[in-house]
This record gives C-alpha cells, structure tokens and sequence, in this order.
C-alpha cells in the first residue's frame, strides 16, 4: 500500500519532466544517427567524385562536413529543446489546471460542502466528461445527505410526541396522579403503535432500497387486485368528496396479491391525499400480451418536472410545509417502486403540470419469476 505521507513529486512536474525526457531522448537519438551516418556517406560520395582518400584535400573536405555538421546540428537541437522544453510546460500547466480544480473540489466534497461543482469547458473534453460525471457524483451525494438531513428531522419530529406523551402518562400513573385505566391504556398502546410504525417505515425503506422482498407470484386476475384495492380505499374517498372509479378488463398477471395490494394503496393513498373534493381519481387495468398495466390518475394538484423526477426518492414529499401525517413519510412511493421492480417490471408518473393531476403507471410483467432467495 502506499504511503500517502511520503514525499514525492507533484503529478505536473512529473509529466513536465517526462515530456523533456522524451524530447531529449529523441534528439540524443537523432544526433547519434546523423554523427554515424553522416560521415561515412559523406566519405562514399568523395570517392564516387574521384577523390583518393587519405588526400590533404579529402580530409579537410570531410573535417569540414564533420564540424558543420556537429556545429548546426548542436546549434538545431539546443533551439528544438527549448522549444519542445516550453511546449511541454504550457501543455502540462494546461493539463494540470482542470485536475488541481477537480482536487481542490473533491476536498471540498470530503470537508462536507456537497454544493461543490467544476467548472465544466476547462480543458479537453475528455476532462469535461470527467467533470460532468464528477458534478453527476456530487449532485447525487447532495441529494443523499438532504435526504439523510430529512430523514434525521422526520424521525426526531416523529419520536418526539409519542416519547413524551408516553413518558408523561407513565410518570403520572407513577405518581398516583393518574389511575390506570382502560383510557389510560388505549393512549399508551396508540403511542406503542405509533412508534412501531416508525419502525417499521424504516425497515421498509430498508428493505426496498437492497431489494430485499419476499414475493408469493401466482395467478390472479387484474379486475380482482383493483377491485379489492379500491373497496378499501372508497370510503375513504367519499368521506373526502372524491370521485373513485374504476375499469379493469379480463386478464389474468403473475403476481404477488398482497404486495401489488400494497402497491395500488400506496397510490391510492397518494392520489386522494393530493386531490381535493370535488376531484376524481380513475383506477384502469388492462392486459396487452400478459402484462398488466395498471395506471392511477388523478385530477389533483399535478408535478412539476422537478417533482417529477423526485417523486420517487426517499423521503422525499411535494409539499415539506405539512406535516408529517398529512403529507405521508415520502417513503409510500420508493416501496412502491421497488415492489413493482421486485415483479420485474416498473411505476412511473407523469404530469402535464402543476394543477393538471398526475397519473401513475404500473406495469406487471406476465410471465412468472424465478425462484429467489430471500435474505
């Protein structure tokens, strides 16, 4: 392994004093070619002219040559070596520019700023892509820690009611200032429950992001899974004032009952929760070729494209001004999602706007799953 504490030469002067090397190397070579090649051709054309060798005449033609020879080429290489020894200079501050900006920034990243960028269109585009995709990392990393930042708040906001409620109850049936009752036990056990059910957004979340699920596939119609959805969710959406209707045809998908039940809820939950009365929420399901395609659309408030493409990070809620209960624990659709994945097959939204409601679309493949491994 190496040792990231021993010295060394910085990456730009080692690359400057490779080009100089090189350079030189390939002169050297030049000068030893022309010095061994030079004087014997020299000699060979005298003596097809007619000259005797060993001549006074001959040896000072050819000393003459020789020392012409060496003096311009000495004279060549000396300027080619400054120019390549400037050249390799200008290159290496070029190259190394771009890189001592990609250092500096991933410092800044490793620091904790995860707003850190570089600059893209400085250097090559070979360097621009790196930077693109270093920008890519950084945005995502960005993303993560909002995330984990929300998750933190959510948790600790969540926590914090049912804790102390349980530990006032608790102190005051201590205390004797409070008699241990069934209403006294009712608000306990809803407290118990409401963080068991934290727990269990967080195992879920878990579970959905290592794709840790465990599917029961077999046969059963598409009309049954949204009819049974939709009965459970009507009264729901009729207390609200909402319109639900639904349209299923005869065909018949390979699927787990129970997690695409969980699927359809998690959308029919978010729908009714972002459509007001008055609105409409449309269930549809048709087969093509054995797959399902199961879309949800609402009249509601709609996605903006940026909404659009988060809608399905975790944690992540359209609306952070309201509270936690009313705007969900923004992890219904990342589950959904994945169990839609865990089937082999996908959910995704689209929106013509802000206003214009939302339509979700889930896709079940026909074909039955391979055996898997639960963990």
């Amino acid at each position: 392994m190496t040792d990231r504490n021993q010295p060394s030469l910085a990456w730009g002067t080692r690359t400057f004093l490779a080009f100089v090397l090189v350079v030189a190397a390939s002169m050297l070579s030049i000068a030893i070619v022309a010095l061994i090649v030079g004087p014997p051709l020299f000699h060979e054309h005298m003596l097809e002219l007619g000259h005797t060798g060993g001549a006074a005449e001959m040896v000072h033609a050819e000393q003459a040559f020789f020392d012409a020879g060496v003096r311009s080429l000495g004279a060549g290489l000396v300027v080619a070596l400054g120019l390549a020894t400037l050249l390799a200079w200008w290159e290496t501050r070029r190259l190394r520019r771009p890189l001592d900006q990609l250092t500096s920034t991933a410092k800044q990243l490793e620091s904790g700023d995860y707003t850190a960028r570089v600059a893209i269109g400085v250097g090559s585009p070979e360097f621009g892509a790196v930077a693109d995709a270093f920008n890519d990392m950084a945005s995502r990393l960005d993303s993560t820690e909002d995330s984990r930042r929300r998750l933190l708040s959510d948790v600790a906001h969540e926590l914090r009611t049912p804790l102390s409620t349980l530990t006032a109850e608790l102190e005051a049936i201590s205390d004797g200032l409070v008699p241990w009752d069934r209403e006294g036990h009712e608000l306990l056990a809803q407290q118990a429950a409401r963080l068991q059910r934290i727990a269990n957004d967080l195992s879920d979340v878990s579970r959905a992001e290592e794709g840790r699920f465990e599917l029961d596939p077999h046969p059963v119609p598409v009309a049954e899974l949204v009819d049974h959805a939709v009965a459970q969710f009507r009264p729901r959406y009729a207390s609200k004032g909402v319109e639900l209707v639904a349209a299923a045809d005869g065909g018949v998908v390979v699927a787990d009952a129970q997690r695409v039940g969980q699927v359809l809820g998690n959308l029919l939950e978010n729908a009714l929760r972002h459509t007001p009365s008055g609105g409409h929420v449309r269930v549809s399901a048709e087969t093509f070729k054995g797959d399902a395609r199961i879309s949800v659309t609402d009249s509601g408030e709609g996605l903006t494209p940026d909404q659009r493409d988060r809608v399905f990070d975790r944690f992540y809620r359209t609306d952070t001004s309201r509270a936690r209960d009313a705007g969900g624990s923004g992890i219904g659709l990342t589950i959904a999602r994945s169990l839609a994945r865990a089937h082999g097959g996908s959910l995704t939204v689209e929106s013509p706007g802000p206003g214009d409601g939302a339509t979700f679309t889930m896709i079940l493949p026909g074909s039955p799953l391979p055996e898997r491994t639960s963990s």
